[in-house]
């Protein structure tokens, strides 16, 4: 049996927190771990700067109704279900994502969950483990799945290269150098046609 780990943030959605940045006008938020590769750190600062603008968790998620997946996504997530199990893998945080996941059909997520006080203010953050993705990757396995990959960034490494099959999608020329090794692609058609040649199943288009 197989099964199709996808990322979210880059490959199926626009990156929330640099969208978030740009829609309230706060630089500081476009921060990402390219840029602070700590991501305790990385959260910390986001928490700071929320609390400083004093916006509240209704806030983003206001502002990120807003936001929708990136063109052919929907369509593609709905082509991949077709065809695999698909379970996506992501570091962003269940109260951020849901509109997203809407707008997508409720696909499975595994991410992280933000903490707000009684007033909604994000007061901390918990991660589900460390390394999750490829943690997520190796769990599969133990249930006896093979576990195609796609994402497209650094962090997406560690799961690519877990899986059996590990693919890049529209990511930066620096992660393509770095890791030559996976598949890389920078269309959802191109996407569709590495999925299935990655499958050790006759499937079609």
């Amino acid at each position: 049996m197989e099964i199709a780990c996808l990322d979210l943030e880059g490959v199926l959605v626009p990156e929330i927190w640099i969208d978030f940045a740009e829609r309230t006008g706060i630089e500081a938020l476009k921060a990402t771990t390219r840029d602070i590769p700590d991501y305790d750190v990385l959260m910390s600062q986001r928490l700071q700067i929320l609390k400083d603008n004093g916006l509240k968790l209704q806030d983003i998620q206001e502002v990120i109704a807003d936001i929708a997946p990136l063109d052919g996504a929907a369509e593609f997530i709905d082509w991949l279900r077709e065809r695999f199990q698909v379970v996506i893998l992501s570091d962003t945080f269940y109260e951020f994502s849901a509109p997203l996941m809407k707008q997508l059909g409720w696909p499975t997520l595994f991410c992280h969950r933000l903490e707000s006080d009684a007033e909604g203010n994000v007061v901390n953050y918990h991660l589900r483990q460390k390394d999750p993705k490829r943690q997520s990757v190796k769990a599969f396995h133990s249930l006896q799945y093979r576990v195609i990959a796609a994402g497209d960034s650094y962090n997406d490494t560690t799961m690519l290269s877990e899986a059996e099959v590990g693919i890049l999608f529209h990511a930066p020329q620096n992660v393509k150098d770095e890791f030559p090794q996976f598949t890389s692609v920078d269309t959802f058609a191109d996407l569709k046609q590495a999925f299935l040649i990655a499958s050790v199943r006759d499937l079609s288009l």
